[in-house]
């Protein structure tokens, strides 16, 4: 084989590719970082209306309860002024209790059917409710259940929901 026996060593990178290249990454890291930094949620509840101390769950829970006894006290003051019949303050106080289901405790429960909820084991006071009090009045063509019983049916649900 003709040519020379002689060895090149292996063609350099200037030092301009070199700072090139760790720009490059420089600028993917920075924008890595402001695309977590910049996306993140942000918080609701700062320190400062915390008194110092983080938030504890027990008042949040505390705080929901609470809002839901308001608006159970809203549909049953509704009903006796005349702004919702039977009917419709059994179908609110429904919604209601379901949503309050919902938000403490992530069952689906507006979107679950009665023997779906017996069949989940959920507890005996929204069973209670939904079955004495809202299906009939919802659903039975005789007159609603007054709706004042579904409204301390619906208190004994958010204070006894675990």
């Amino acid at each position: 084989m003709p040519g020379s026996d002689e060895l090149y060593p292996p063609a350099q990178y200037g030092w301009g590719w070199m700072l090139l290249a760790i720009g490059i990454l420089a600028l993917l890291v920075v924008g890595a970082w402001l695309l977590i930094v910049l996306t993140r949620p942000r918080r609701t509840i700062s320190v400062a209306e915390t008194g110092g101390y983080p938030p504890l769950i027990v008042d949040v829970l505390s705080q929901l309860r609470t809002e839901y006894m308001a608006r159970i006290q809203q549909i049953e003051t509704d009903y006796r002024e005349r702004r919702l019949s039977a009917r419709q303050a059994n179908l609110e106080l429904s919604r209601v209790v379901r949503t309050f289901v919902n938000e403490y405790s992530g069952l689906e429960a507006p979107v679950l059917a009665l023997d779906d909820l017996v069949a989940r084991g959920v507890h005996p006071a929204l069973i209670d409710a939904m079955g004495r009090h809202y299906y009939p009045s919802i659903f039975r063509q005789g007159p609603p259940i007054d709706p004042v019983a579904g409204a301390e049916a619906a208190r004994a649900v958010v204070r006894s929901w675990h």
